[in-house]
């Protein structure tokens, strides 16, 4: 009885470790009672078909404790990776945001229950249409099956290896907020140097009161233009997520 109840709990806190910041599934929107339902038939489920590393019999009840830690940590570092290259979307509307004079602005978000800024919240609403529309949600449920297959319950990663992906996907992050940004940025460079010119060639033009509406207009247009970069993007999550997990 011990040991399928070690086993169930090792499996469980992994699990629940993983959905808690996971994109999505960690969202306050969703209520309480779903995320337990789902966490816990998730770990009767994984429980069931996966094998422990380590024998139960054999573990004192401080050692089921440190494992169960390690447990919690693993998962953390699994969700906190997927929610960091998820977070590109939203990096790259405030870059946009900030050109267009948005910076002040702020909304309530419906699905974190957080303030945030409208530009960066509607894509990276859309952003998750797209990923949910193409059966995202099985990749991470693909993602916690493939970590029981590297590393069954009781063995977890070392330290250093958690801490190397989580770095190397806090800086992804920042590498694919601004390659997805770059062409906005670009685009409000040219106004600014058309803005310049004309500074110069009709002093007497308020530049500052004509420049509001086209950098609103241009981060719009923009914004409509790069709607379509967001499926390819959904693939692209997916190639680097499998390249920064520890499985």
């Amino acid at each position: 009885m011990f040991e399928k109840l070690l086993a169930f709990v090792m499996v469980l806190t992994r699990i629940s470790a993983f959905f808690l910041v996971l994109p999505v599934f960690g969202w306050k929107s969703i209520p309480v009672r779903i995320k337990v339902a789902l966490t816990v038939l998730m770990a009767l489920f994984f429980s069931v078909i996966t094998p422990l590393a380590i024998e139960p019999k054999s573990i004192s009840v401080l050692e089921a404790i440190l494992l169960i830690a390690n447990e919690a940590t693993y998962g953390l570092a699994l969700g906190l990776i997927a929610a960091l290259i998820f977070t590109a979307v939203k990096l790259s509307g405030r870059l946009i945001e900030r050109q267009m004079g948005f910076a002040m602005a702020q909304i309530m978000d419906p699905l974190t229950g957080e303030r945030a800024q409208p530009l960066g919240s509607l894509l990276e609403m859309i952003f998750i249409i797209v990923f949910l529309s193409a059966n995202g949600h099985h990749f991470f449920l693909l993602i916690i099956s493939r970590s029981y297959e590297t590393f069954p319950a009781g063995s977890v990663p070392t330290i250093l290896v958690l801490a190397d992906g989580v770095i190397k996907a806090g800086s992804t992050m920042f590498l694919l907020g601004l390659r997805l940004a770059a062409p906005m940025l670009a685009a409000f460079l040219l106004l600014m140097v058309v803005l310049a010119v004309l500074a110069r060639m009709v002093p007497e033009m308020n530049i500052l009161f004509i420049s509001l509406p086209l950098r609103v207009g241009l981060g719009l247009l923009m914004a409509a233009i790069f709607l379509p970069l967001i499926n390819a993007f959904v693939g692209e999550f997916a190639e680097w997520m499998g390249k920064l997990l520890p499985l």
